[in-house]
């Protein structure tokens, strides 16, 4: 029987990813990100965060806001993948669904209290966009969450991919110091589509207020420049 469901965002992510490209595949892959967890007013209770700083780790259940279309597809091009060869979409985490929701495991680093949006969740290694809405947030239980004997499938190919990442100190300089470090994981982590490897190519990536521009040569990712926006 078929039924429909109205979900309504409790929460937004505050993130220094304003585009698509350069954010983390996965969350965690770049733990030293920094991102906030701001709740909308009807749900500013600090009841409702009552015992959640005793959780390391969270999840978080969100919109893809920018992937939402009428028609949905029994397939799907991951870019893991090269782009070339379809696989189920739930056999994916593809923002293409026929619910557009994803699912991320965040650290809980604070519960940071402030007088304009209440109480903060500061969290790291989130993999979403800024002004991303959440549906729900749950506490992650290693006990029932963490599967040591787990398979990854088709995905376990790029599990260890990494780029050496050559960032000249005088551009590094530029990025504020508390974000260098979730920066370089980002880079490290090769922001390009896995089907694109062209050697000549400049590519552009949005972090915070600043576009860093870098190349691919040889898995080796060298930064270019960083430009104020």
């Amino acid at each position: 029987m078929e039924t429909q469901c109205i979900f309504k965002p409790i929460a937004y992510i505050r993130s220094d990813f304003k585009e698509k490209f350069g954010i983390p595949r996965q969350s965690g892959r770049a733990p030293s990100l920094r991102a906030e967890i701001v709740f909308y007013p009807e749900y500013q209770n600090p009841e409702a965060l009552r015992e959640i700083d005793g959780f390391s780790h969270l999840w978080l259940i969100f919109d893809f806001s920018l992937a939402h279309r009428e028609e949905w597809s029994a397939t799907v091009r991951p870019p893991r993948l090269g782009g070339n060869k379809r696989v189920g979409v739930f056999a994916s985490r593809s923002p293409f669904r026929p619910n557009p929701l994803g699912l991320s495991c965040v650290r809980l680093l604070e519960v940071k209290h402030t007088e304009k949006d209440g109480d903060v969740l500061v969290v790291s290694g989130a993999d979403l966009l800024d002004g991303t809405p959440i549906f729900d947030i749950k506490p992650y239980l290693p006990f029932a969450d963490c599967h040591t004997d787990a398979t990854a499938g088709y995905a376990a190919e790029g599990e260890n991919h990494r780029l050496e990442v050559t960032f000249p100190q005088e551009l590094l300089s530029k990025i504020p110091t508390q974000k260098r470090n979730g920066l370089l994981e980002c880079l490290a982590d090769d922001p390009r589509p896995s089907y694109q490897d062209d050697e000549t190519r400049t590519y552009g990536m949005r972090f915070g207020e600043q576009e860093i521009k870098f190349i691919v040569k040889e898995n080796i990712l060298t930064v270019k420049d960083v430009i104020d926006l």
